[in-house]
């Protein structure tokens, strides 16, 4: 029998922070010309080094972003999306392997254990921007995301919000399950094999009758 495992994207997945961030990188659009007209849909699923190196080169602009960056992670809060808990503990009650897959800073990550020490408990493995070469959309995060619970791509779930880590999730091989709680369900229509509104009323069951 397969080894099946799931696969979370963080922001807007697992926690509700999109529109904090959506927000946030706006308001930094507004300091510099990204050239982006919505620059916070632009960067979603990016690490931080790919966001600065891109869109703020120089050494003064990156400087100021990231002490930015930081300094508002530092003040924010991590709500746990309705319906997390249970469905990651029905997961766990049923020996089914689960990995947290994010483009998120190892500082950051420390900040979410403060204020849910209880979280990274549930997971098998918690993979990182450090972790990876490669950005979403490349497949690369959820590649090894899989290998890190011991199972094939293919034979995982993967749950996402934005269009960079749909595509990193359908790249992978991986059945991909969209979750319209940062952009509307229109937009990501054709981008994953189901799309869910959140986790709220969602079972086990209901994710393995899904198939791609």
């Amino acid at each position: 029998m397969k080894r099946r495992g799931v696969l979370f994207d963080l922001d807007g997945v697992l926690i509700d922070s999109e529109r904090l961030y959506s927000e946030f990188y706006d308001g930094i659009a507004e300091l510099y010309d990204t050239g982006e007209e919505n620059f916070s849909l632009a960067i979603k699923g990016s690490t931080i080094e790919k966001i600065l190196a891109k869109y703020f080169p120089s050494p003064e602009a990156s400087a100021d972003v990231l002490e930015r960056i930081n300094r508002f992670e530092a003040e924010m809060q991590y709500p746990i999306c309705e319906g997390v808990i249970e469905f990651i503990t029905e997961l766990k009650n049923r020996n089914i392997p689960m990995a947290i897959v994010t483009s998120s800073s190892e500082n950051k990550m420390q900040r979410l254990y403060a204020q849910h020490p209880e979280l990274p408990e549930y997971f098998d493995a918690i993979v990182t921007g450090s972790d990876v070469t490669k950005s979403k959309p490349d497949p690369e995060s959820y590649i090894i995301g899989a290998e890190s619970i011991g199972c094939n791509p293919e034979d995982c779930f993967v749950f996402e919000d934005s269009i960079s880590g749909l595509a990193a999730g359908m790249a992978s091989g991986a059945t991909v399950i969209g979750l319209a709680t940062t952009l509307p369900a229109d937009m990501l229509k054709g981008k994953a094999h189901e799309l869910i509104d959140g986790f709220a009323g969602f079972t086990v069951d209901a994710m393995l009758s899904i198939v791609k």
